[in-house]
């Protein structure tokens, strides 16, 4: 079995084209020459690894899929033994793409940041913000390394190590007749107005989370925003349960919220770091997770 690095870069550009000749544009080379590489690929292989359609372009057959994982896999080793090569053993550089989710962000990736900066100053890090869903197609697809998410509903194909688990805690205006307490009931809200905050999956846990307590919530309001909600809830427009809590009790527009622990006991949530199960880690991914660790070992 003969291949060489070209052929699986020329591989990975058909697939994200989907198309021979628009690959052949982007890599600078005729297309026959792109269909023979490819065709050449195959044999060395024994697979078929594209279904050739007529006038519709080409798309990956499933060993097609299984095995442009692994090559995407063994380009980037590839391109770590050239940075051997250049000297760079002894330090961890250039680009790592991470995925965030979008409400962990804020409260996580600036401090991580600054502890890889001073551990790892080559270290350049790529963050793509997102939902869940979106963030675990761009781990399949190859464009992200590895993504801190919440443990809901995680793909099978992904592999996940925890980080830390939070505890949900109801959010209520200042001047709220319960705001004075060291906990609250969700029994003694379940009349009130909710605004939820309504992202894919968040919303379900927090459904699961008054199911399992036998509550109805009256949900008034959703949103996608978690600044949004905590600003309706600090004019009074309902309470909510986040699970995130900012340092300050300010919102944006300088009104004040109280985040209080619920007396009932919750279901908490799983912060983790998610990695593509087909994948091995490379020295940069390998530096952002030994860096978790100990950020999140410290909380």
């Amino acid at each position: 079995m003969q291949y060489t690095l070209k052929q699986l870069q020329y591989l990975i550009s058909v697939s994200k084209h989907g198309n021979i000749s628009a690959a052949a544009r982007d890599l600078f080379i005729s297309q026959p020459a792109l269909s023979t590489s490819i065709a050449q690929l195959e044999s060395s292989l024994g697979l078929t690894l594209l279904i050739r359609h007529h006038a519709k372009g080409v798309s990956l057959t499933p060993a097609g899929a299984d095995f442009l994982a692994r090559a995407r896999s063994l380009l980037t080793h590839a391109q770590e033994i050239e940075e051997d090569v250049r000297e760079l053993r002894d330090s961890i550089s250039g680009d790592l793409a991470v995925g965030c989710f979008v409400t962990l962000a804020p409260f996580f990736i600036p401090r991580l940041m600054s502890d890889l900066k001073e551990n790892h100053p080559k270290l350049r890090i790529r963050l793509i913000e997102g939902t869940l869903d979106r963030l675990q197609q761009l781990l399949k697809s190859g464009d992200i390394e590895m993504a801190l998410l919440y443990d809901l509903e995680l793909d099978s194909e992904l592999r996940s190590e925890g980080l830390t688990v939070i505890a949900p805690h109801v959010l209520l205006p200042s001047g709220h007749p319960l705001s004075g307490g060291k906990s609250v009931s969700l029994k003694a809200l379940q009349d009130e107005s909710m605004i939820l905050l309504d992202l894919p999956h968040s919303r379900e846990y927090f459904q699961r989370l008054f199911q399992h307590l036998g509550i109805n919530p009256r949900i008034d309001q959703r949103s996608a925003s978690f600044e949004l909600v905590r600003g309706l809830v600090a004019r009074g427009h309902g309470y909510s349960v986040l699970n995130l809590q900012p340092a300050s009790e300010l919102t944006y527009d300088g009104a004040r919220v109280r985040c209080l622990p619920i007396r009932e006991k919750a279901m908490p949530l799983r912060v983790v770091l998610v990695t593509l199960s087909k994948t091995r880690r490379t020295r940069r991914s390998e530096a952002f997770t030994q860096t978790c660790r100990a950020f999140f070992a410290r909380l």
